[in-house]
């Protein structure tokens, strides 16, 4: 016997990959979710991207999906209490949020003439590629 076969799995391969344009500090409009037991909605609202967990396919965007825990003071100069944080949402449930046309874009990349390759949105007025500042 020469070696034993690894078995790789494919769907594990794949869930893997994380492929977005957004990056933290992004305006995005969280597009659907929301809890129909407590009655949050969450869709419709916009806030900058915290943090990214591309393991889990989420974002944690600012003042969106907020959350309770309640803590327990683990010392006598630290104070128990219930704390408010925010929560992650999808990935596909988010998209990137334009403050100066209101609504929300799907992005895309180009590569300019110089070679940098730059985000973006096509405008829906002039049909022109619309370059985000980064």
């Amino acid at each position: 016997m020469a070696g034993k076969k690894v078995r790789t799995n494919k769907y594990e391969e794949k869930k893997r990959e994380f492929n977005t344009q957004l990056k933290v500090g992004d305006s995005v409009m969280v597009l659907a979710g929301g809890n129909s037991i407590s009655g949050k909605k969450v869709s419709g609202e916009v806030g900058k991207i915290l943090k990214l967990l591309p393991k889990r396919h989420r974002v944690v965007v600012e003042g969106v999906n907020l959350i309770k825990r309640h803590k327990r003071a683990q010392t006598a100069s630290e104070s128990a209490g219930i704390i408010t944080k925010e929560g992650s949402v999808h990935i596909s449930n988010v998209q990137y949020f334009s403050e100066e046309f209101k609504r929300p874009f799907r992005l895309a990349t180009k590569v300019l003439d110089d070679g940098r390759k730059v985000r973006g949105f096509k405008n829906p007025e002039t049909k022109q590629f619309e370059q985000i500042e980064s």
